[in-house]
């Protein structure tokens, strides 16, 4: 049987009989009609029962209590000698709701159909309510007008079956988006009308093969109001305080299917700042210290911006003395300097000093608390301090064990001056096991069998063992490293190695090295973010030869094959990087110093410094600076070991050249290195929601890179710099980061071997 659910009508019967008849004690409650529903669960709806003098008002109250169940389509009451019946019409369950004819994914999809579904309750087996499927419909119409689907219509075709379940389709017929024609700007004196378009994402169509990949004529609300944000803030950040854009009007041609966007802008007065006042509680700080906050001065445009970064200052100023919950209040009022001017009150309310009570972790797994907490500037029974707050969640981001960090902070209602601080932490992969055949640009293929963990079982210690067989290098190793080793915080690492080279597969001159050796290193904390690491390394080494280096390229070193080189190095790193896999904010420096003892039978030394700054910008962006200077020399009268020298070019190095190809040459072609190298990069990543990718796990880089290798240092020359510029994207997949790069040399020589795309498991940013 088919019917139109919207016929369906609630019928409410009230008695008609006369109020003194109610005047008698209720004897019994009879139910006809219940199917589904039970008739203690009917009964429980009901404010009366047996014994209950009879009122009016209490059966009407009955039957609206009922009416508010939506478990009814027809529900009426009836009064037989002291026995109140009602007769009633369950509504249907559902037996299926399903969505037919639907297109375009990018309005509607089944992760949005069964968000739909649930938040509606209309799920299969719910009882039906007719309101619920109205609202549906009345969304998806709103659903699909925003999305720029002015002509969709959407059906609804029912059916109720003998046992009462009713199957419902919902059958659209999408029509073609209508396109905006024409995007019109009006009422702007202060910004051009290029400027203020370009704040927004539509607008009219660009160069048809351009705008085959930017859709920018296609209409959304969401970009529309978006926009007209984005006017408001740009105006209000030069002074426009009264700007308005209420004006503004979208118009749909229904016979053209297409859309007439006018901005009108109302700019109204260009304030500039009058006098600032302090009011309230000052505390520790005078007006003029606080002042200096505000980064404006009197007779400036009032900058909307930067007054509320100055109130934002002054918050976080009383939040790193203890004042956790201070309320700094901005008051703007006419001046008298003028109709021109606004001069501003900050009102100051620094609340109670708090402590911290309790810390707690929640999520770590895998972590113990321990390391953790050691992480933290910030300790139990301390005052308050907003900045040691995030100085310890940077830390903690920084360790690499966690993919987010987030913290709650609680305040006690019976003691306003306590705080706990609750973190929660999702723990992201920090070693593996593997055992297997892999490649990479470096090595080629290679035999693996390998246990590296930077968190072993939880103590924050790191790990490695491994045994590689490629074509390039056979190595068995062993590292550990414990960075919190006694109470100070100091660290201790040790390990030992054994490890072949064959160069010729490095894409260097032929010879092959073996060495063996351990090494053992001791570093002490300077500052919560900085450390001093020395370290003793001592091995043997035997070194063989192809004809072309033994006979020609390096006669005397290769004429000396066994040597022990013994080194000890200083270095000084420092890191306040905001997190480890893609930081956004902060800076990473290390200057290492190595010298082979005199006893040593090498003589050389190195001096090594890199530095790399992150830095937020427009649009959630970050802006990468690195550089990095190696250089090496041999002392006492002897030449740095060959196989000493530097390499550059490729991944992670100057990308678009080919692996360790740049500099000078031996004479069979191979690449023969340099004693000094200098690489630096400029570098900007994003998210990738404008591919329609919401991954945070993905961002999109774009580089530009510079280097250069100098056999002797004295060789320095300009014309040994190459540089690229390029694309690409780093991914966080369970088996570590993966990095894909795009890049084109764009200063290179004829003898350059180039490489456009390349692939690294570990990249950075």
């Amino acid at each position: 049987m088919s019917i139109n659910i919207r016929n369906i009508t609630f019928f409410l019967f009230s008695l008609i009989i006369s109020f003194s008849s109610f005047a008698q004690t209720l004897s019994e409650i009879q139910v006809n009609g219940l199917d589904r529903i039970s008739r203690g669960t009917f009964l429980n709806y009901l404010p009366i029962e047996t014994g209950d003098e009879l009122s009016k008002e209490l059966v009407n109250n009955s039957l609206n209590r009922l009416y508010e169940t939506k478990m009814f389509s027809k529900i009426s009451a009836e009064l037989r000698d002291q026995v109140l019946v009602f007769n009633v019409t369950e509504n249907p369950t559902i037996k299926y709701l399903d969505f037919k004819n639907y297109k375009d994914d990018e309005v509607l999809n089944e992760d949005l159909i069964d968000d739909v579904r649930s938040n509606l309750n209309l799920r299969n087996g719910q009882i039906f309510v007719q309101d619920n499927l109205d609202n549906l419909v009345k969304e998806l119409k709103n659903l699909y007008k925003e999305n720029a689907f002015y002509k969709t219509k959407i059906s609804i075709n029912s059916d109720i079956d003998n046992s009462n379940r009713i199957g419902i389709e919902i059958d659209f017929d999408e029509g073609e988006k209508a396109l905006i024609k024409k995007f019109t700007i009006s009422g702007n004196n202060a910004f051009s009308e290029e400027d203020i378009t370009d704040l927004f994402d539509i607008g009219e169509p660009d160069f048809f093969l351009l705008n085959y990949f930017t859709e920018r004529d296609i209409f959304s609300e969401k970009e529309y109001q978006a926009g007209l944000k984005k006017i408001v803030n740009e105006y209000t950040n030069q002074g426009f305080l009264d700007i308005k854009t209420n004006q503004s009007k979208v118009i749909f041609d229904t016979d053209n299917n297409e859309i007439y966007v006018d901005i009108v802008i109302t700019e109204g007065l260009q304030y500039k700042l009058g006098n600032v006042v302090f009011s309230g509680d000052l505390i520790y700080y005078s007006s003029e210290i606080l002042r200096r906050k505000i980064a404006l001065k009197t007779d400036e445009v009032f900058d909307r911006k930067k007054i509320l970064n100055g109130i934002n200052e002054i918050t976080e100023l009383y939040g790193d003395i203890g004042f956790a919950y201070a309320s700094v209040a901005l008051e703007a009022k006419p001046s008298e300097l003028g109709s021109q001017y606004l001069d501003i009150t900050i009102n100051i309310d620094p609340d109670a000093l708090v402590y911290v009570n309790r810390i707690e972790f929640h999520g770590n797994n895998k972590t113990q608390d321990d390391v953790i907490r050691r992480e933290m500037s910030l300790n139990e029974g301390q005052t308050y301090s907003k900045k040691e707050l995030q100085e310890s969640v940077n830390k903690i981001k920084r360790l690499g064990y966690f993919s987010s960090v987030n913290y709650e902070m609680k305040r006690h209602k019976n003691n306003p001056d306590k705080v706990d601080l609750i973190f929660d932490v999702v723990e992201t992969k920090t070693g593996e096991f593997a055992v297997g055949v892999s490649h990479s640009n470096a090595t080629g293929a290679s035999l693996n069998l390998s246990i590296s963990q930077k968190n072993i079982l939880g103590t924050g210690n790191t790990l490695k063992a491994a045994f590689r067989n490629s074509d390039a290098v056979k190595e068995l190793s062993f590292f550990f490293l414990d960075p919190h080793f006694n109470e100070y915080g100091h660290t201790i690492s040790y390990g030992f190695f054994d490890k072949t080279l064959d160069a010729s597969n490095l894409d260097a001159s032929a010879y092959s090295i073996s060495e063996t050796g351990f090494n053992f290193g001791y570093g002490i904390p300077i500052t919560s973010d900085s450390e001093i690491f020395g370290e003793l390394r001592t091995s043997s080494i035997n070194l063989t030869c192809g004809v072309t280096l033994k006979t020609i390229d390096e006669v005397s070193q290769c004429a000396d094959p066994d040597n022990n080189d013994i080194t000890t190095s200083l270095s000084y790193s420092q890191n306040s990087l905001n997190d480890y896999l893609f930081p956004t904010k902060g800076t990473k420096k290390k200057l290492i110093g190595l010298v082979s003892m005199p006893f040593s039978d090498l003589k050389y030394y190195q001096i090594e410094g890199s530095i790399s700054d992150y830095n937020p910008i427009f649009d959630n962006k970050t802006f990468k600076t690195s550089a990095r200077l190696k250089y090496a020399t041999g002392y006492g009268g002897e030449d740095l070991p060959f196989y000493k020298r530097y390499f550059e070019g490729g991944q992670s190095s100057v990308r678009g050249f080919d692996f360790n190809s740049l500099g000078a040459k031996y004479s069979n072609g191979k690449p023969k290195g340099g004693e000094l190298s200098l690489v630096s990069s400029l570098g900007i990543s994003s998210s990738m929601e404008f591919l329609g990718i919401d991954n945070q796990n993905m961002k999109f880089i774009t580089f530009a890179d510079a280097g250069m290798i100098s056999e002797k240092v004295t060789d320095f020359s300009l014309s040994d710099i190459r540089s690229s510029l390029g694309i690409g994207v780093n991914w966080i997949t369970p088996v570590g980061p993966l990095g894909f790069n795009f890049a084109y040399p764009i200063v290179k020589k004829s003898d350059d071997v180039t490489k456009t795309f390349s692939f690294e498991l570990g990249a950075s940013f």
